[in-house]
C-alpha cells in the first residue's frame, strides 16, 4: 500500500485505534509493550539521536520548541516531536524549526506503512494493532533517524509513565506545570497525575521541573530520589522573573540566583511563556548547550500555532489552545492586559475538561461570548456547555453577559466579526486546540 501524498498517509494512520478520540479506556489501553515491539521491528530508530523528554499538563509544546530552537542556534540538527497539531500533521514533526520536505515525509511514511504489513503483535487476548499515536511516534523517530538528527526533543502525548514516547532513554527528563487533566485516565488528584508524569524519569538521568505545586513537586522529587536521578527545579535557580505583555510580544526578564540576567522579547505572548522560556534556558545551561549570543535570540523568535497567535487584524483575532482552568485564567489575564475593555470570546471545549471553572473565568472576563463546536475529532456538547454558561450567568449575577450558541464554527466567526465591529473590539478563541483549529 503506497500513498501519493502525506495527508492521505496520515488518514491511513488515523484509521488505526485512535485513543485521542475515545472516551472508553480499559486496563490494557495504555501500555508500552506494543511500542517496544514496533521499535524492535524497525531496528530501533530512537537510538540514533540524543532525546530530551518532556511531560506535563501545560507548556510542553512551547518549552520543547524553545529547547529545540536553542539547540538549532548552536548548529545542531534537532528534531521536535509535539502534539496536538492545529492545522496539519506536519506541525508534529519538525527539523531545525522547519517542516520536513513533503517528498521526504511521504517516502518515510510509505516505507513505514509498507513495513507494518509484516508486523504483528500478539498478547494473551489475541492479536492487536498499533494505535494512531504509536505510529505517529514511530514516524517521528524514523524521520529524526533518517535525517541524521543530533538531538530530538520529544513531547509526551498524554501522561508519561505509559505514554508511547516513554520508550526512549533521554539525556534529560523535563516536567512542566501539572494540573488536573484527563482525570479519567491519569487520576483525580494532582499527586496521582504527578505520579504518571514522573514516570518519564529514568535511573541516573537528570530531571528538572518547572514551577510546581508542593503536592506535585513532592511526588516528582521522591521518584527522582528513588531512581538516583539528579534533580533540579527551575524555581530554586531563579531570584526573580518579570513578565509583561504588549503588542511587541512578551517582555521577560529572568534573573538567576548566580546574578546572570536574561532579557528577551518573546514572539509568543503570555506570562506563562516567560516561565516556559526560563525552564528551557535552565535545561540548556544544565546540559552545557547554551550560548547567550545565539541561544537567546533564537528562543525569542520561536513561535507555535495556537499560542495566543494573532492570525488577523482589523479586527484582531487571536487563537489559543488553552483548555485547563489555569491556562485559561492566564491567557485571559494576558489578553486583558492588551485589551482592558475585553472583546468577543469564541469558546469551545471537548468533554472531560473542567467546564464549570473555565466558564466562570470566561464570564468574569468577557461580556460577549459565543459557544461553538471544537471540531469533530473529539466528542463535545456545545448545547450543554451553552446551558452551563447561562446557568452560571444567572448564579453569578452577570445578566448583562451576551451569550450565544452558534454550533457551526464558520457561523460563530461571522457573528464574532459583527459583534467586534459593533463594539470596536477584538476576538479571542479559547477552550481547546480543536476550537483554535476550526477558527
Amino acid at each position: 500500500m503506497r500513498f501519493l501524498d502525506f495527508d492521505s498517509a496520515c488518514k491511513h494512520i488515523e484509521s488505526f485505534t485512535n485513543l485521542a478520540k475515545s472516551m472508553n479506556y480499559t486496563v490494557r489501553t495504555y501500555r508500552l509493550d506494543r511500542m517496544q515491539a514496533l521499535l524492535e521491528h524497525f531496528d530501533h530508530p530512537e537510538k540514533d539521536f540524543k532525546p530530551i523528554h518532556i511531560a506535563g499538563s501545560k507548556g510542553k509544546g512551547s518549552t520543547a520548541l524553545f529547547i529545540s530552537k536553542g539547540l538549532n542556534a548552536l548548529g545542531y540538527r534537532c528534531g521536535l516531536y509535539s502534539s496536538p497539531h492545529v492545522s496539519t500533521y506536519r506541525e508534529r514533526f519538525t527539523l531545525s524549526g522547519l517542516f520536513f520536505d513533503d517528498h521526504f515525509l511521504l517516502s518515510v511514511a510509505n516505507d513505514m506503512i509498507s513495513r507494518l504489513e509484516s508486523f504483528s503483535f500478539q498478547e494473551e487476548y489475541g492479536y492487536t494493532s498499533p494505535t494512531t499515536f504509536e505510529l505517529l511516534t514511530l514516524l517521528g523517530f524514523l524521520l529524526f533517524s533518517q535525517s541524521d538528527c543530533d538531538y530530538a526533543v520529544i513531547e509526551t502525548g498524554l501522561g508519561g509513565r505509559l505514554d508511547a514516547t516513554n520508550v526512549i532513554t533521554p539525556i534529560m527528563s523535563v516536567i512542566t506545570p501539572i494540573e488536573l487533566e484527563h482525570t479519567a485516565i491519569l487520576g483525580d488528584t494532582i499527586a496521582k497525575i504527578a505520579f504518571e508524569k514522573a514516570g518519564i524519569i529514568k535511573a541516573g538521568i537528570p530531571v528538572t521541573i518547572s514551577l510546581q505545586s508542593d503536592e506535585a513537586r513532592e511526588v516528582i522529587e521522591k521518584r527522582a530520589l528513588g531512581l538516583k536521578a539528579p534533580f533540579t527545579a527551575v524555581g530554586d535557580c531563579i531570584s526573580s522573573l518579570k513578565s509583561s505583555t504588549d503588542t511587541m510580544g512578551e517582555h521577560a526578564v529572568i534573573t538567576w540566583q548566580n546574578g546572570i540576567k536574561d532579557t528577551l522579547i518573546l514572539a509568543m505572548r503570555g506570562s506563562f511563556q516567560s516561565e516556559n522560556a526560563a525552564l528551557a534556558l535552565h535545561v540548556l545551561r544544565t546540559l552545557d548547550l547554551f550560548d547567550p549570543e545565539r541561544s537567546l535570540p533564537a528562543i525569542a523568535r520561536a513561535k507555535l500555532p495556537g499560542r495566543m497567535e494573532l492570525i488577523r487584524e482589523n479586527p484582531s483575532i487571536y487563537i489559543d489552545g488553552a483548555h485547563t482552568q489555569r491556562s485559561v485564567a492566564r491567557i485571559f489575564e494576558s489578553f486583558r492586559s492588551l485589551y482592558p475593555s475585553g472583546g468577543v470570546l469564541i469558546f469551545g471545549a471537548v468533554e472531560g475538561k473542567s467546564h464549570e471553572q473555565m466558564a466562570r473565568l470566561a464570564l468574569e472576563n468577557f461580556s460577549k461570548i459565543i459557544i461553538s463546536t471544537p471540531g469533530t475529532f473529539k466528542k463535545s456538547d456545545p448545547a450543554a456547555l451553552f446551558e452551563l454558561f447561562c446557568k452560571l450567568r444567572h448564579d453569578l449575577g452577570l445578566e448583562d453577559r451576551d451569550i450565544r450558541l452558534i454550533e457551526d464554527p464558520s457561523g460563530a466567526l461571522d457573528q464574532a466579526f459583527e459583534m467586534a465591529e459593533e463594539h470596536h473590539g477584538v476576538i479571542l478563541t479559547a477552550g481547546s486546540f480543536s476550537m483554535a483549529a476550526e477558527i
